[in-house]
């Protein structure tokens, strides 16, 4: 299963949460920064439209890691909220598709 991980250590506010997303996702250079287009370029994992780096399989999960959970929680709740339930919902777009749910989220 591919990978990303994001340093919940390094992640103090949205500016440095969409930063670290540029990098680990590899998306494109007119990514929007806020989380419509967070979800947007996630929902499109399957797809050739280069909206990330990866291109996953029918079957295949990206899984986000958010290593040092605790301290994001601690210093930015709401950001920690708002990816578990973005990614929700991003699952539930693709089993509107009829397509097998693509992201799962790991907090380490």
């Amino acid at each position: 299963m591919p990978a990303v991980h994001l340093n919940g250590e390094t992640i103090a506010d949205w500016n440095d949460f969409h930063a670290a997303c540029i990098t680990a996702f590899g998306f494109p250079d007119f990514y929007g920064c806020n989380m419509d287009a967070w979800v947007d370029c996630l929902s499109y994992l399957r797809d050739e439209d280069g909206m990330t780096r990866f291109r996953l399989k029918p079957h295949e999960k990206l899984l986000i890691v958010v290593d040092h959970a605790d301290i994001l929680r601690k210093n930015a709740p709401h950001i920690l909220e708002d990816i578990a339930f973005c990614i929700e919902g991003i699952n539930e777009r693709y089993a509107d598709y009829g397509e097998n749910p693509a992201l799962e989220l790991k907090l380490a």
